[in-house]
């Protein structure tokens, strides 16, 4: 099993990042494979909408041009995937949205190609539009046909510069409980055989 998460603030190492590690924290404790991979200040451009990912049927955009088709290969050959951003404007960062409409299109064009997988969002935020990029996040994975992992509040942690986050203790419990509530989601998947 392994679990991808996808970093989109462009801070290799701010308040996003660090959420996303207390997850993943708890998914390694319970041996699951994972990888942090980050999105943020890459230079993705947002869909086209040639709508040629639904002629080709290939699993891939047709704009090569960027790093996407590789972060959609990453999604497609991981089993959870955690999707962080930052709040911007009270939604997610440019780059992740590239994420969500491009590979969400590559998924549907594709049969669904995410389907069953699980998914859970993080989000990052100051004081307050946080609740909308959640949203915005969990749209991708319900229209996706994904199963949607929960936590003991919403996965949203506080914190302006990069590391105040770390003191946000209940964020951070959170997290952590969103990492042991998606490995037991994926222990009882790969229990009963499987997606």
């Amino acid at each position: 099993m392994k679990v991808a998460a996808f970093n989109g603030s462009p801070n290799r190492d701010g308040n996003t990042a660090r959420l996303l590690r207390y997850a993943l924290l708890e998914l390694e404790a319970a041996g699951i494979e994972t990888e942090l991979v980050h999105v943020g200040g890459q230079p993705l451009r947002g869909c086209l909408a040639c709508r040629k990912c639904f002629e080709r049927q290939d699993r891939r955009c047709s704009n090569d041009t960027d790093g996407m088709n590789g972060l959609i290969e990453t999604m497609v050959g991981s089993d959870g995937i955690l999707l962080g951003s930052p709040t911007y404007f009270s939604d997610v960062t440019s780059e992740m949205k590239a994420l969500l409409d491009r590979a969400g299109f590559v998924a549907r064009a594709n049969g669904n190609l995410l389907r069953r997988k699980v998914g859970a969002a993080v989000v990052a935020n100051r004081r307050a539009g946080g609740i909308h990029a959640f949203d915005t996040i969990n749209h991708f994975f319900l229209i996706g046909e994904m199963v949607v992992v929960g936590s003991s509040y919403w996965n949203i942690g506080v914190g302006l510069a990069p590391g105040d986050v770390d003191r946000d203790a209940e964020g951070i419990e959170t997290m952590r409980t969103l990492g042991r509530n998606m490995a037991w989601i994926l222990g009882q998947i790969e229990e009963n055989g499987g997606a």
